[in-house]
């Protein structure tokens, strides 16, 4: 059996330090006290109407695809000089991830230098030649990446964080970490009288700060709004909130047209320019004159005022390139090359399927091993081989003989797990978390994260698509 990182408990009965103001109160609250409390959050979070889409699902009556995330009382948190050296580690990871965005399109000096294969970034269905020598401001292409940190137990009964995935495209969930934090702080009042619990709250005010500061150069009050494809989209709720949250418009493509070089969108006091999209909207769907012509969801001819400078889009076409699957096992040497400095943050280890060696090493090991879809997205498209039938993992197998470069692999990591309230009482389950890191001007991020928590007992999936709920986390100022 696998050792197990508590991070609440260091042995039996045994309670870390961080988490002793907090573990002394939850031990007075009546289990009903916590119930009714659950049952408050859930019903305050439908009226607010915190839900997203499960893209083909159905509801018992065959209708409604909207579901609510569950969310956990017990926080997780996070002792101050822990949170300090993650955040040193995520701006060292995103300013390289952004250094190798830009370098692809431009001077290609680490394909050159044969540290990441050419032909893996190249040939990559994320990497958009039409990027190719367009500069963008600061030579910053993700300015929000989510980076997923997951924590396992060492021999000695230490835990080390590790980067599971770099999401520098769409990430989404930070609604979910905001709204987390006022539930809490509406429910326990008291809790936050006892602790000191770094603030998450200017979120939104760091994150338009980090969009205005990557306007096209000499406009003064940059016109921000936020692209979302519509009410239908599964972070739709997001899209709303952020908007409404940053005090800017909240468009669809149709919304937005192009005219002499420019993007303006349609207002009831007329035409007004917009200078800085926020897009929600994947690159495909962007523009359908550059990219797929049957898109009602972006604007004809924004990529040619992109091109030509005269609007900022966060995050930039073509950064998908950086958080390909694939292309992860590549993200220490990427450091050491850019930056100069050793990973302060470790990644998982991985086997590229396209390589033979490794598509052996897989196929005799699946019943071991994680395996992953370099595109694949929300816990679908994965085969977890502790957890998989044996005609699940034939079925894998067949896919990985049909198409290995389609598919990395990694060791199955025990996922640290914290305490959380469920139907039995208080049972430990598995949790990651997902740091936001706004890059502008400067590389910036609030203390803590959305922390994701796999409610099924043993499951090591935390996607809200899959069942997973979401927990407050707490970074400690002292």
């Amino acid at each position: 059996m696998k050792m197990r990182f508590d991070e609440m408990h260091s042995g039996p009965e045994v309670v870390r330090e961080h988490y002793r103001t907090y573990a002394r109160w939850l031990a007075e609250q009546p289990a009903e006290v916590m119930r009714s409390r659950r049952e408050e959050a859930e019903v305050i979070f439908r009226r607010v109407g915190i839900t997203f889409a499960v893209y083909g699902a159905k509801d018992e009556d065959g209708s409604g695809t909207e579901r609510l995330i569950p969310f956990d009382l017990i926080p997780r948190v996070i002792d101050k000089q822990e949170w300090r050296d993650m955040e040193a580690g995520l701006r060292q990871r995103v300013t390289a991830l952004n250094r190798f965005i830009h370098d692809v399109y431009h001077e290609q000096a680490i394909l050159k230098a044969g540290i990441v294969p050419a032909e893996q970034v190249l040939h990559n269905s994320q990497y958009r030649a039409e990027m190719v020598g367009v500069d963008v401001p600061g030579q910053v292409y993700s300015h929000i990446a989510g980076i997923d940190i997951v924590r396992a137990a060492n021999a000695d009964g230490s835990g080390t964080y590790y980067v599971l995935e770099d999401n520098l495209r769409v990430p989404s969930g930070v609604s979910y970490m905001l709204e987390n934090r006022k539930m809490m702080m509406r429910l326990f009042p008291e809790l936050f009288a006892m602790h000191r619990v770094a603030p998450v709250a200017h979120y939104p005010d760091l994150l338009l700060e980090t969009l205005r500061d990557v306007a096209p150069p000499g406009v003064n009050e940059p016109a921000v709004v936020v692209l979302t494809p519509g009410m239908y989209n599964s972070a739709y709720f997001e899209h709303a909130f952020l908007a409404q949250q940053m005090g800017v418009e909240l468009v669809e493509g149709q919304d937005l047209f192009v005219r002499d070089g420019f993007v303006y969108m349609r207002t009831t006091q007329g035409p007004r320019r917009v200078d800085v999209i926020y897009r929600r909207v994947d690159d495909d769907f962007l523009d359908p004159r550059a990219f797929r012509p049957d898109s009602t969801l972006g604007c004809a001819g924004l990529l040619d005022v992109y091109r030509a400078g005269n609007i900022a889009l966060c995050n930039a076409i073509g950064t998908g390139i950086a958080d390909d699957k694939s292309i992860y096992p590549y993200v220490p040497k990427m450091i050491e090359y850019y930056l100069g400095e050793k990973p302060i943050l470790q990644n998982v280890p991985t086997w590229l399927c396209r390589q033979a060696d490794d598509l052996k090493y897989v196929l005799d090991h699946l019943p071991e091993l994680v395996v992953k879809e370099v595109h694949g997205a929300g816990g679908y498209g994965m085969l977890v081989g502790p957890a998989a039938t044996k005609a699940e993992i034939e079925s894998f197998r067949q896919a990985l003989l049909a198409n290995p470069a389609n598919y990395v692999a990694q060791p199955t990591l025990s996922l640290s797990t914290c305490p959380t309230f469920v139907d039995a009482g208080i049972a430990p389950r598995h949790i990651d978390l997902r740091p936001f890191v706004l890059s502008g001007k400067s590389v910036q991020m609030v203390p803590g994260g959305l922390t994701r928590v796999a409610l099924k007992e043993g499951s090591l999936v935390v996607n809200s698509s899959q069942g997973g709920g979401t927990k407050d986390t707490w970074v400690l100022e002292v």
